[in-house]
């Protein structure tokens, strides 16, 4: 695994980034729930309710994980942090697949588009989820063998 440079602009750099992340999705988790919130979007219907619960998940556990990572920067931990995400977000791609909140009717092929990038992000979250998984198990290594070197 790729570790993170410990430069002090390069942490400031980072942690910057993870509060800015926490700021955006407490925006979103705002936009999305107060009112009018999601219902202002004239292509979702009323199905989108029962994703609600998901993409509440996935915004909450987006803020706690970049708030985690200001305490603890390592990057084994950060692909622990990314896993979970990508997860969540891989069930939250599968079940609005499966629910398609959507009305395009009026604006065109939106639903062929809508459909392929679905797709894509099904297939990329898998995707990412096995990079991570090798990325945490070649760290895991790493750190192993560094170990043994150091008590020999």
């Amino acid at each position: 695994m790729t570790s993170h440079p410990r430069s002090g602009a390069s942490l400031v750099a980072r942690k910057v980034g993870y509060s800015v992340a926490v700021i955006v999705n407490v925006i979103m988790l705002i936009l999305v729930n107060a009112t009018p919130g999601w219902r202002v979007l004239p292509f979702l219907t009323e199905d989108f309710v029962s994703l609600l619960w998901l993409v509440n998940l996935s915004i909450l556990a987006s803020i706690m994980v970049n708030v985690a990572h200001l305490a603890y920067d390592a990057a084994w931990f950060k692909s622990v942090g990314q896993i979970g995400l990508t997860a969540i977000g891989l069930v939250a791609a599968i079940r609005t697949w499966q629910v398609f909140p959507f009305d395009f009717s009026p604006y065109g092929p939106w639903e062929t588009v809508t459909r392929l990038m679905l797709a894509i992000a099904i297939f990329g979250s898998v995707v990412g989820i096995v990079a991570e998984l090798v990325r945490l198990a070649v760290h895991g290594i790493s750190l192993s063998v560094r170990s043994q070197t150091l008590h020999r």
